[in-house]
């Protein structure tokens, strides 16, 4: 599935840059082009690094 219609970019594709260190939608943008155009992409990439945080996210030691 496209998150960025205006760049043709895919959704394991932003999935991938966020794993690879971007944290911001700038830094998405700035590896895949992705939330540069029109913007209305900008909401998914959010939840998208939010997502992948907490996929990464090592679970707490009581």
């Amino acid at each position: 599935m496209y998150v960025c219609i205006c760049y043709h970019v895919r959704e394991r594709e932003v999935q991938a840059v966020i794993r690879n260190g971007a944290r911001t939608e700038e830094e998405v943008g700035d590896a895949c082009g992705a939330g540069t155009g029109c913007g209305s992409c900008l909401d998914r990439i959010c939840e998208l690094i939010k997502e992948e945080s907490a996929e990464t996210r090592l679970p707490m030691v009581a």
